[in-house]
């Protein structure tokens, strides 16, 4: 591609920068944009799930062109000693589906892919072949950075599509089952386990293992073998892999954003993905935010580019202060008890309101959601949550581990 200009370019082709891309489009289609990703696909190799709360009409219009995978009857949780179901439609989107939805709508030349980024600037971006696309508009869209300016743990996953060769005979989508075996201070020094499930046909299967660990080394091997493990106990061993994922995402406990803000900061740069701080701090749970932000952004782009970066900056410092409740509960969830106990915290919560915790997964909780999960008798000693409330966590460093890409994806299930 010869030197151009466009009205806007976008860094980073994950969730937030496809989001964005689409919403910017349709509002605009007469823009010039140019999405630029390092990967040969736009959202890697993850998927995305969401509750049919967290998204409003014009948000659900957005995504109308991608292929998705809905269930209308609910979801499940388990937990030693709570089962439930909750009556809620959930929605999940992979990655391919994301990447060929946007190939139809945009236009082929707006999607530079397999390209990187060199340097980004207010004026414009360079690209790995020296490539010069100047822009009205750069928008930061890349994935979280590891900083000792924040705290907290990590949350580690591994996923398998499997196509069985028999029904599996899961009705509900499983969002957390913690009836599994827990991970004592042994080896990995200890974490909350789960297992996540979507039954993405009559033979198809999702299966994730996920544990929230101090530290972000990704056991490939002992994740492989805990799926195999579970697999084997449901009955699902008859098939085929059709694809994995893996990915480590930060858990944050809290941190001096303002320093984090400004270490991350390229100035004149509108930045609204994960790398700006647009998590959430206990879940690392992104598709309502993300969807904001794109429609936000999209509400915007007219205004001068000054202007637009101080809005997302501002968002995004209301972001943190907003969500200061969560990294409380994360506290909680690390600190408060020990590791082979950390899912006492989550099964009291899920025997809370239905609306409750789908607001809280959002980050939308008002105060009498916030009042009503502190409220009652504790799953954890007094003391020691009291404790937790003041311990600020470790600092989110990048691991030295070449086998932890930690915040590689920044956008996982819920």
């Amino acid at each position: 591609m010869s030197d151009s200009t466009f009205d806007a370019v976008i860094v980073g082709g994950g969730l937030s920068g496809g989001l964005a891309a689409l919403a910017l489009y349709k509002a605009r289609p007469d823009f010039r944009l140019a999405v630029i990703e390092a990967g040969k696909t736009l959202g890697g190799n993850h998927r995305w799930s969401w509750f049919d709360s967290d998204l409003d009409d014009r948000g659900r219009a957005l995504l109308e062109p991608i292929r998705k995978t809905a269930w209308t009857k609910g979801y499940d949780v388990s937990f030693p000693n709570l089962k439930r179901t909750l009556h809620t439609g959930y929605t999940s989107m992979a990655s391919g589906d994301f990447h060929e939805g946007i190939c139809r709508v945009l236009p082929s030349e707006a999607l530079l892919l397999g390209r990187k980024a060199t340097d980004i600037k207010a004026s414009g971006v360079t690209l790995d072949d020296g490539t010069r696309l100047n822009a009205r508009l750069v928008i930061d869209c890349r994935n979280f950075q590891p900083s000792p300016h924040l705290r907290g743990g990590w949350q580690v996953f591994m996923g398998r599509h499997m196509r069985l060769n028999e029904p599996h005979g899961a009705e509900h989508p499983v969002i957390m089952d913690a009836d599994v075996e827990q991970l004592a201070p042994h080896g990995n020094g200890g974490a909350y386990r789960f297992v996540y499930v979507l039954p993405l046909s009559e033979r198809d299967v999702f299966v994730e293992d996920t544990y929230y660990a101090d530290d972000p080394k990704l056991d490939r091997t002992a994740l492989e073998g805990r799926i195999d493990q579970y697999c084997h106990d449901k009955g699902w061993m008859e098939g085929v892999p059709v694809a994995h994922e893996t990915g480590v995402l930060p858990v944050l406990t809290g941190g001096d954003f303002d320093a984090y803000q400004r270490e991350v900061r390229l100035p004149g740069v509108v930045a609204i993905g994960a790398r700006a701080g647009f998590i959430h701090p206990l879940t690392s749970y992104t598709m309502p935010i993300a969807m904001e932000n794109a429609l936000a952004l999209a509400d915007k782009a007219d205004l001068p580019a000054a202007q637009v970066v101080a809005l997302f900056e501002a968002r995004a410092r209301r972001h943190w202060n907003n969500t200061a409740y969560y990294r409380l509960l994360t506290r909680f969830l690390f600190f408060a008890a020990d590791p082979e106990r950390r899912y006492v915290v989550l099964q009291r919560f899920y025997g809370l309101g239905q609306g409750l915790i789908e607001r809280f997964y959002a980050a939308r909780s008002p105060l009498r959601d916030r009042a009503r999960v502190l409220w009652g008798k504790p799953p954890v000693s007094i003391p020691r949550a009291i404790k937790a409330m003041f311990q600020p966590g470790k600092p989110l460093r990048k691991p030295r581990n070449s086998d932890s890409p930690a915040a590689s994806s920044t956008e996982n299930t819920a």
